[in-house]
């Protein structure tokens, strides 16, 4: 009864929160609505048993993806009311992809069937005697190893590739030249010149 209270519970802010991000006019509110849908859905991964899940989704994603979102919208000097005014034009395209979406999900639940078995696997995740992170750690660690080892490879090669496009050099910067530096000699690092008395400089 009690974790049955607790799913409705979770699952209904959920619901509420995500409903917020995308009707919220203001980014800032639309970011912290995100960080609360987060959190609900960490606890509704506690309910299920994967508690590794939970904790991942709240230290990585609330933690880092959602922050850094946040520090990104506030220090950014966006106008949002201009961005806003060819939304209308865009509406018609995003209604169609949104009634598509409505219909593939309508054609799974009407036509799919799910096993009694998956239902048992559901209710006990992992073998007994053995924690969820252990198993996950196993399993990717041992099974996936090598899937796990590429999926890092990518996300480092689009880290470097998005600081690759974003890097932009200004002009009239002045910039750091270390082997100009260690090149300088007397000649070029002293400028003399003759002060006539009286004259300044």
């Amino acid at each position: 009864m009690i974790a049955a209270l607790f799913f409705y519970l979770f699952a209904s802010v959920a619901i509420a929160s995500a409903v917020m991000v995308i009707s919220s006019r203001n980014p800032v509110h639309s970011v912290l609505f995100l960080i609360l849908c987060f959190f609900n859905a960490a606890g509704l991964f506690i309910l299920l048993g994967a508690e590794f899940l939970a904790m991942i989704l709240v230290v990585v994603y609330v933690g880092a993806v959602a922050v850094l979102f946040l520090f990104v919208v506030m220090m950014l000097d966006v106008d949002f009311v201009e961005l806003r005014q060819g939304m209308l034009n865009y509406l018609p395209f995003g209604g169609t992809i949104g009634l598509i979406v409505l219909l593939e999900l309508a054609l799974v639940l009407t036509s799919w069937a799910i096993a009694p078995e998956s239902i048992t696997n559901a209710a006990s995740p992992s073998t007994s005697g053995v924690s969820n992170t252990e198993a996950l750690g196993q399993i990717l660690y041992t099974k996936y190893v090598y899937y796990f080892q590429a999926a890092g490879l990518v996300l480092l090669v689009a880290m470097i590739g998005a600081i690759v496009l974003t890097l932009r050099h200004k002009q009239g910067v002045k910039r750091q030249d270390v082997s100009t530096q260690v090149a300088r000699n007397p000649a070029t690092a002293i400028e003399i010149r003759k002060v006539e008395p009286g004259q300044g400089v």
